[in-house]
């Protein structure tokens, strides 16, 4: 590590995944020039509170629901998909909130998250090969060579959509939208045609009685206002780091840098080098940071990595989202968890139960397991427990769109429905029914943690 940081000391790294072939670097330079005098999507005080609500977390206090989009698009940009992943969030929030007993702290991967790492830089179809496509911020999806050609253009588009998605999620968050007793109504909507809706019922039904009590003494959105509002912030993953330095500003109130594109931003499996690119452009940013925990991590390594990104060991600063799939997670996950219990590093253990559940079917598409999945998420939670960790969240790729892309669920999405509504633009992602079937499966075992007595019931 270097001991001066700057905005721009990244480029002295080798940096990887990031696109080095377009056609015109002059124009990207410009570009990147434009986005420096843009205003900034999101505030230094906004970045500050997360921070102080995921040190919450860190302390076991609360509990991280981070999801949405695995690649935004500019075709699927619309007020109606933006809404209803915001409303699947907030209705999987509740959920988890009740049965935990500790307030959730709810993160978007939203307004932001364009970009995506390949595992080839290109792809072959027919004999033709052409770059890989890496996300709406860098070329286009269609398989021609004006389209698969990186153009600096689209990185003006994606601020611009990100800023009215940061614009729609302020009003929903703040006018009235998120009021609890709609977010529970929407819920109960769920559970009455839900193939396991008789399993859940027991739990809204519990939600309905404290709303009902608290409405009788007089608690109610008019008279305490915060019932009707939820915080919620925004993260992507920071691939472009010339978009990234671009957006990253001296804050007036502190005099610390922060990028402000996003509240939080996190590190990929594939770019967290400790001698990367990546690692030297995170470690000097004051915003909460992130970083992904594969199955070829060892030990020594991650507390290398925390000591470059966390050096204070800083609570809220540093959130671990491991992701090794539901057959390698018992094998790898513990030791790792060990290391950090052992130091005391202030970190945040979350668990993205996705990337490490893909499969591809005999028809060709990518897809994930719901049973894998929750798999994931069960044994993450137990082995936190054995380790005397907190299992402190989970992030997911999910949306509030009634899609056939992640197979099983309570209504069982078989392989050949997948083509039905297959509309992702990179990885297959939980649907709504999924996403709130799996909140309810969490709260389970949530409240098994609490109750042992009820553990049984959540085996």
């Amino acid at each position: 590590m270097t001991q001066r940081w700057t905005p721009a000391s990244w480029r002295e790294r080798p940096a990887k995944h990031i696109p080095s072939d377009y056609p015109d670097p002059e124009a990207l330079a410009r570009v990147e020039a434009q986005l420096r005098g843009m205003p900034p999507l999101v505030f230094a005080g906004e970045a500050r509170r997360l921070k102080s609500l995921l040190a919450e977390v860190a302390a076991g206090k609360a509990f991280l629901l981070q999801g949405g989009d695995c690649a935004e698009s500019f075709k699927e940009f619309s007020a109606d998909n933006i809404r209803d992943t915001f409303r699947l969030i907030l209705q999987m929030a509740v959920v988890l909130t009740f049965a935990g007993g500790k307030p959730v702290v709810k993160v978007g991967r939203m307004a932001g998250q364009f970009a995506k790492p390949r595992s080839e830089a290109t792809e072959t179809i027919d004999g033709v090969t052409l770059p890989s496509y890496r996300g709406d911020n860098i070329n286009g999806m269609e398989f021609e060579p004006a389209a698969r050609a990186p153009d600096p253009e689209r990185l003006i588009r994606a601020y611009s959509q990100s800023a009215s998605t940061l614009n729609l999620l302020r009003a929903f968050a703040g006018g009235g939208y998120a009021d609890l007793h709609n977010i529970h109504r929407w819920t109960l909507g769920f559970v009455d045609g839900s193939p396991q809706g008789a399993r859940y019922r027991e739990l809204t039904d519990k939600i309905s009685e404290a709303l009902d009590f608290m409405g009788a003494i007089g608690v109610t959105p008019e008279s305490h206002p915060d019932l009707a509002r939820v915080e919620f912030f925004t993260s992507h993953e920071a691939l472009l780091l010339g978009f990234e330095e671009a957006m990253t500003r001296v804050d007036s109130t502190s005099g610390d840098w922060y990028d402000v594109s996003a509240h939080l931003l996190w590190i990929g499996e594939r770019t967290r080098q400790l001698d990367g690119a990546h690692v030297e452009f995170l470690r000097g940013i004051r915003n909460p940071i992130g970083l992904k925990v594969g199955p070829t991590l060892e030990a020594d390594e991650l507390l290398r990595l925390i000591d470059a990104l966390n050096p204070n060991a800083e609570p809220g600063r540093l959130t671990l989202y491991g992701r090794f799939g539901a057959e390698k997670i018992a094998a790898r996950l513990p030791a790792l968890m060990a290391a950090t219990h052992r130091e005391g590093s202030q970190v945040v253990w979350a668990i993205d139960p996705m990337h490490g559940n893909t499969l591809k079917t005999a028809t060709g598409y990518k897809t994930r397991p719901f049973d894998r999945i929750m798999a994931e998420v069960r044994s993450f939670i137990e082995i936190a427990q054995a380790e005397g960790v907190h299992p402190g969240g989970v992030h997911l790729e999910m949306t509030g769109q009634n899609v056939t892309e992640c197979l099983g669920g309570a209504r069982a999405v078989a392989e050949g429905e997948l083509a039905d509504r297959y509309h992702t633009h990179c990885d297959p992602r939980l649907n709504g029914e999924q996403a709130l079937d799996l909140a309810f499966l969490v709260a389970e075992r949530l409240k098994a943690g609490r109750d042992p007595a009820t553990r049984a019931a959540a085996e």
